[in-house]
Parts: structure tokens; C-alpha cells; sequence
């Protein structure tokens, strides 16, 4: 406030440092700020890594594609999985049987419209016309 009773060179640049050295104050605080929060986060994502198992770890690993068929044996090889899958779906889905598939009639919200005549239609056209000219 001194500098506002006495406004000469000395008291403006007295007026300049305190500003200058707050301002760095702040900045540095800030940073030491930044600084321990990004460390704590560091350290928070190195003991969420470390929590995982092993196997998460080790990264991808080639599958192996073995299932069983109808005889309880296992099969790996992949022309006798595809078979195996195949049939289950077959009879999962019934594809052969037709006569239990029944005709379902399809309820939808929207009432049913009558198709517009040509002369509707017409005039529908030239509205858009119109509208497009004014535009």
C-alpha cells in the first residue's frame, strides 16, 4: 500500500518483485503439488499391477480348441470340432423339422397406411418443390 501513498520508481518495482517472487511461489507449490500426485498415482498403478496373477502378466497365448463329442471323448483337430459343433447346432435349432415352426403374425405400433395415390403423390412433390423455391 506504500507504494500507492508514494508512487515513485522504487515503490513500483518493490511492487513488481513482490508480485514476481508470489507468483513464483505459487508456481513452485503448484508444481510440488503436481509432482507428489503423480507420483502417489505412479505408485498406485504399480501395486494395482502387481496385484494381477501371473498369467495376466505373461501376455497372449495361443489357444487350444479341444471339446468333447457325443462319446465323451476329447477332440482337438479342427475338422472334427467344426463337425461336432455343427451338429449341435443342427439340433439345437431344429433346422430339418419344419412342422414345428409355426406362422406368427407381426404386431407392430405403427396403424397400417394406405399407399398414397398418383395424384397425392403429385402434389406431395410439387409441395417440396415449393418449399425448396422460397428457400
Amino acid at each position: 500500500m506504500q507504494w500507492l501513498l508514494d508512487p515513485n520508481q522504487s515503490s513500483v518495482d518493490n511492487l513488481h518483485n513482490a508480485r514476481r517472487e508470489t507468483s513464483e511461489h505459487y508456481r513452485n507449490k503448484k508444481k510440488e503439488y503436481l509432482k507428489a500426485n503423480i507420483d502417489e498415482t505412479d505408485q498406485q498403478i504399480q501395486r494395482f499391477v502387481q496385484g494381477y496373477p501371473y498369467e495376466f502378466k505373461k501376455g497372449c497365448n495361443p489357444r487350444t480348441n479341444i471339446v468333447k463329442d457325443e462319446k465323451a471323448d476329447l477332440v482337438a483337430d479342427s475338422h472334427s470340432t467344426l463337425a461336432g459343433w455343427r451338429k449341435h447346432f443342427l439340433q439345437l435349432l431344429n433346422v430339418h423339422g419344419d412342422n414345428d415352426v409355426m406362422q406368427t403374425n407381426i404386431h407392430t405400433a405403427e396403424p397400417l397406411v394406405p399407399e398414397p395415390s398418383a395424384l397425392e403423390f403429385e402434389i406431395a412433390i410439387e409441395k417440396l418443390k415449393r418449399q425448396k423455391i422460397f428457400r
